[in-house]
């Protein structure tokens, strides 16, 4: 029986013939204009499950199994961004998985390093669609020759601002929470008042000299918002749409706090490079569908425009926040 890695072979090969290959084109172009009719996911997350027992299953090394996972990303941006979807986070690496092999551990690290500088060269994916790269996680996991591929890749693309990849690498969301609830506590024990015009845990305009800090023993004012805000996904719009592929059915410490009451996740169960347009579309067409039906029902306001502005990434408030962002990711 031929394994899937030769069929998938086989199925490129036909695929690249130039009427397949035409007519696949055109068909992609109406479904992704389909779902630009919207409503359209603003912010969209993917736990990339799979890459290991694809390469098992294939009788291929696993580094291979992570590379063509990374080839099933890059696909799946280019459908996300031509969607209209403005953020996309995605779990890379777990804080968990430095407990697997230290042979593995590096490859990743290594693969990490040329990817990211693949994403971000000239003309590439991530300038195409004029998307900011960010990393989130634990800086101080990584090794320091990874860190500055990271930073120069971040460096490369900190203009583009019409969209936004997030990477978590490495991270788990207990980890996120507990660091946005050291920031909040380190600024609410803060004797000194905060000059005019900086970052605050407010979103009201304060009067000068005025700290938006709310006291150590001043709980009310720390709110779920305020938890939000110092996050490392902060400034991002809420989280519309998750999806795991590989059939397992958990979050695995992926986004605890950013999933919310409308959340959709979705566990499909295919292997992470399996994972094409032609699985991911009817996804975000089921999506806009449920979500057009939620409106219509009053189960969720209409608000569209208001979503769109709240990505606009050149804000005032999208600043500040990016702005703490990095400053908490310095400190790591």
């Amino acid at each position: 029986m031929p394994s899937e890695l030769h069929t998938s072979r086989t199925r490129r090969w036909l695929l690249s013939s130039p009427p397949v290959e035409w007519a696949s084109t055109q068909l992609k172009e109406l479904f992704i204009n389909s779902v630009r009719q919207g409503p359209v996911p603003q912010h969209v997350a993917f736990v990339m499950d799979g890459n290991r027992r694809f390469a098992r299953k294939n009788h291929i090394e696993t580094v291979e199994g992570h590379n063509m996972g990374f080839e099933a990303l890059a696909k799946i941006l280019e459908v996300c961004y031509k969607s209209g979807v403005k953020v996309v986070t995605v779990y890379a690496f777990s804080i968990e998985n430095f407990k697997r092999p230290l042979h593995e551990v590096n490859a990743l690290m290594e693969i990490a390093k040329i990817k990211l500088m693949q994403l971000c060269q000239h003309g590439d994916l991530l300038e195409r669609y004029g998307a900011s790269l960010r990393i989130l996680g634990e800086r101080d996991m990584v090794r320091p020759d990874v860190l500055e591929v990271i930073d120069e890749a971040v460096e490369m693309t900190k203009h583009n601002d019409r969209s936004i990849l997030n990477v978590c690498f490495p991270y788990t969301s207990r980890h996120e929470i507990a660091g946005s609830v050291r920031d909040i506590v380190s600024l609410s024990t803060s004797a000194e008042p905060k000059p005019p015009g900086s970052p605050s845990l407010s979103d009201d305009s304060m009067s000068s000299g005025e700290t938006a800090t709310p006291g150590i023993t001043d709980f009310e004012a720390i709110t779920e918002e305020t938890i939000t805000d110092h996050l490392l996904t902060a400034g991002c719009p809420p989280l519309d749409l998750l999806i795991r592929t590989s059939g397992v059915s958990r979050l695995s410490d992926f986004m605890l706090w950013q999933c919310h009451q409308d959340t959709e996740i979705v566990f499909i169960d295919c292997l992470w490079p399996q994972f094409d347009i032609w699985k991911f579309l009817p996804i975000l067409i089921d999506w806009g569908v449920k979500r057009r039906k939620m409106e219509k029902a009053g189960l969720v306001e209409v608000k569209r425009e208001g979503n769109r502005k709240d990505a606009e990434l050149n804000s005032h408030r999208q600043r500040e926040l990016e702005e703490r962002r990095r400053a908490r990711l310095r400190s790591f």
